[in-house]
């Protein structure tokens, strides 16, 4: 762990560099970095495609995010979550903000970035009471500067707490729209979920929906961390378990009734996702 006072010419920093013990890195999320920042001047910011996801809020001023070719604005109370193997990066306005970060990773982060934004998890939102975030990042700030013998778990135990915030915060899914379309990115989930057994392309999601399917493939990636086929394949295969569970449907016509034919290529694909055929799958739950 390094704790650094940092005054320059652009910013005013404290900050602490933090090393995790190889067990929270292996088992926990852990701490890569926290601090707060004041700008002197307006400058950027950018550490693009680390292993890490980075959460920032805005205490005074204002600045610029710039993340996957798109610009958002930020303000005081305003909140970002993103993931930092992607092209980002961040500047202050001449309204010189003060901003608190957090850089974090583990082994679960990933899952649960893709959980927050399967769920209508917004890139930059304004939570209603941000103090929640404020003694949440003082608690993990307080921590990483401590001598507690098990901080790495009290680091992991607050930043678990953290996530459910972003998860509790930032849950808007009514007003998550595709811009320019007609249809909300909501109603394209319940469409993919209900044509499980169609064969589905991008081509004709792009016609059905109105929109551009180089952007809506840029959309859906961004808006749940995954990728169209991938969320349909994920869908189509929890349809498949609950079949093979609690139907009395060959496995065939469960392969036919989720969209996955002929059966030895469902059999095959079934196996990629589950680590065991579907009639194994079926046994093992009889």
């Amino acid at each position: 762990m390094k704790k650094t006072n940092y005054d320059g010419t652009y910013v005013n920093s404290n900050r602490i560099l933090y090393t995790p013990s190889e067990f929270a890195r292996e088992n926990l999320l852990y701490l890569q970095e926290i601090g707060q920042v004041h700008a002197r001047q307006p400058h950027v910011s950018t550490h693009p495609d680390l292993a890490s996801y980075l959460f920032i809020m805005v205490l005074s001023g204002s600045g610029t995010l710039f993340y996957l070719g798109e610009k958002y604005t930020l303000s005081r109370g305003d909140c970002a979550f993103i993931n930092c193997k992607n092209d980002y990066y961040h500047e202050s306005s001449d309204d010189l903000w003060t901003i608190r970060w957090i850089h974090f990773y583990g082994p679960t982060a990933s899952g649960i970035y893709q959980k927050y934004m399967e769920r209508g998890g917004e890139i930059i939102f304004h939570p209603g009471n941000i103090e929640n975030f404020t003694n949440c990042w003082e608690k993990v700030f307080e921590l990483a500067s401590s001598d507690d013998h098990i901080k790495d778990m009290k680091i992991n135990e607050n930043l678990s707490s953290f996530c459910c915030l972003l998860m509790a915060e930032s849950w808007h899914p009514e007003s998550r729209t595709i811009s320019g379309g007609r249809q909300s990115m909501l109603e394209i989930q319940e469409y993919l979920r209900n044509h499980l057994s169609e064969k589905i392309t991008l081509t004709m999601l792009s016609e059905k929906f109105y929109v551009n399917k180089y952007y809506l493939t840029r959309l859906f990636k961004n808006e749940y961390g995954i990728t169209i086929s991938e969320y349909l394949l994920q869908v189509r295969i929890s349809h498949a378990k609950e079949l093979l569970r609690f139907s009395g449907l060959s496995v065939e016509e469960i392969g036919e009734s989720c969209g996955i034919t002929p059966l030895y290529y469902f059999s095959r694909i079934f196996k990629q996702v589950e680590g065991i055929s579907p009639r194994d799958y079926r046994k093992k739950w009889q």
